[in-house]
């Protein structure tokens, strides 16, 4: 018997025919993880603090990667209030879209 886990990779290699894997690798799919999380406990990424997450990548990878969801459309820099210097990443509901057929693909292997 298969455990969950297998069956939910066996099911997210079916999804991988979804868009996000033809636009993103997995070091970006895992910025995008990390500022997502971050989103949705209102502790909003900034620029500086991407460049920091070192235990995914370089700090010159993470800006390729950073540039790349920006310009697929995962992520925007917005900025908060007068403060002009910082910049704060936020997903999209591109980003949105992703997760919830990632999350309908675990359901699936839950059954």
């Amino acid at each position: 018997m298969k455990s969950t886990f297998i069956r939910f990779l066996h099911l997210k290699e079916v999804l991988s025919g979804h868009q996000v894997d033809a636009e993103i690798d997995l070091t970006a799919q895992k910025l995008l993880e990390v500022v997502s999380l971050r989103h949705s406990n209102h502790k909003a990424l900034t620029v500086t603090d991407a460049m920091q997450l070192q235990s995914i990548a370089s700090p010159a990878t993470l800006h390729r990667k950073l540039s790349t969801l920006l310009e697929t459309g995962y992520v925007e820099f917005a900025f908060e209030g007068t403060n002009r210097r910082t910049k704060y990443i936020h997903p999209t509901a591109k980003t949105d879209a992703y997760f919830d057929a990632l999350g309908q693909v675990l359901k699936e292997s839950l059954t």
